[in-house]
């Protein structure tokens, strides 16, 4: 397994907090000038040729006969049914109690880990998970006016399953698959699909070319897509599952933040609270264990 400096993995983190949580206010602007679909399918494609052109010095690595079910397994779990269930999902309900529940993915990536990967389950650990989830519905609570569709709650869960079970899926693949070459294919062939359900659905036409919608395509192919996967799949790769995916919760935090310093909407006692609760539950989930001495 690789491993981390405590220096590293700090700085890995950050960056992916800032990168995810930053990324929801500049697509969010970008999808007044195209539909949802096309933009996902084509932010994800494009993130992926440009790994494979980054990598293809390191192509003997593919290996594509020994590892193309990995490929095809991490590209519909963490692409395919991740985005098109969530660009779907928020048709029918609040865009903050849909991130809500896309959030419970860290809680159910700790119970596959546990189950599938032999990692620990102390009663800390469970008690942070449920306090960071609890921190997620406090920030997100402005969110929750508008209607609630019974097929968008399942969307959005079957979103933060297909998450979860692509993360776990990532741990378990990558003693066998290139890290790297995995980002790479999973967000080509996922690209792919979505942009090819896309323009069943949505029409080309309706795309406005302008600097909005052109700064959130490239932000989402270089940074959104290509870079923070692979500092994601290289966290979870280097260190517990569980763990890394329990600092997920602040990005929706982050995002908040964001929508508070540059949109100036206030900043609410909602928003404290979840505050404490995730950094609770963080500190609760990384905590390690004190060890008995049990020599003689």
């Amino acid at each position: 397994m690789n491993t981390l400096t405590p220096l590293k993995r700090t700085g890995l983190i950050a960056a992916l907090v800032f990168l995810w949580g930053i990324s929801w206010s500049i697509y969010k602007l970008a999808l007044d000038y195209t539909p949802p679909l096309l933009f996902a399918g084509l932010r994800t494609l494009g993130g992926g040729v440009l790994l494979m052109l980054i990598l293809l010095p390191r192509r003997r690595l593919i290996r594509w006969h020994a590892n193309w079910k990995a490929y095809v397994i991490s590209a519909i779990l963490n692409v395919v049914l991740f985005y098109g269930l969530q660009t779907l999902g928020l048709l029918y309900m609040p865009s903050g109690l849909f991130s809500v529940l896309v959030y419970l993915q860290p809680v159910l990536v700790g119970l596959f880990a546990w189950m599938w990967l032999g990692e620990s389950m102390s009663p800390l650990k469970i008690i942070g998970l449920i306090l960071g989830f609890a921190g997620v519905i406090s920030v997100s609570a402005g969110g929750f006016s508008g209607h609630v569709a019974v097929i968008g709650v399942v969307l959005a869960l079957v979103t933060a399953l297909s998450w979860a079970l692509g993360t776990v899926y990532i741990k378990k693949a990558n003693q066998k698959v290139d890290a790297l070459w995995m980002v790479a294919f999973q967000c080509t062939l996922g690209g792919l699909v979505l942009t090819a359900s896309g323009s069943a659905t949505e029409s080309w036409a309706a795309i406005t070319w302008n600097a909005p919608y052109l700064i959130g395509l490239i932000f989402g192919i270089i940074f959104g897509i290509a870079l923070s996967w692979i500092i994601y799949f290289t966290l979870v790769g280097a260190g517990d599952a569980s763990k890394v995916a329990s600092y997920t919760f602040l990005v929706p935090l982050l995002s908040v933040f964001i929508g508070t310093l540059v949109l100036h909407e206030p900043f609410t006692w909602f928003l404290l609270l979840g505050l404490v609760l995730i950094g609770i539950s963080i500190y609760l989930v990384n905590r390690k264990p004190r060890m008995l001495n049990m020599r003689s």
